[in-house]
């Protein structure tokens, strides 16, 4: 079993969703999160004052995955996720040693 999280852009959560849900994932987790990378944000004025932005407002997505539809979902959110600009965002691979269903306690794949 593999954990796939995403870091993608706000705006693109709708598209990413539907598209891993067309490939067969279940089960996700967003969540919004702040964060910046090679971007480092931007300044903006308010009031006549200006200040730095510098963590930016993301969207997490975690999936937990059988190891024969990572390569699919990982596809899946490219496609959709990417527009080529900075800030686009990242994918994280982890291994998962073990999953529990808490409900009846399977355990494994099929306890996702």
């Amino acid at each position: 079993m593999k954990k796939v999280e995403a870091i993608i852009q706000t705006s693109r959560l709708n598209p990413v969703k539907e598209a891993l849900q067309e490939v067969g994932v279940d089960g996700m987790t967003i969540s919004e999160v702040r964060g910046h990378g090679r971007q480092k944000g931007h300044t903006e004025v308010y009031r006549g004052n200006e200040y730095t932005v510098d963590l930016l407002p993301k969207i997490k997505v975690e999936i937990i995955l059988p190891d024969s539809l990572v390569d699919t979902a990982v596809q899946a959110i490219l496609k959709t996720a990417k527009t080529g600009k900075i800030g686009d965002g990242k994918i994280f691979i982890y291994h998962v040693d073990e999953a529990i269903r808490i409900r009846n306690e399977e355990r494994g794949d099929s306890a996702l």
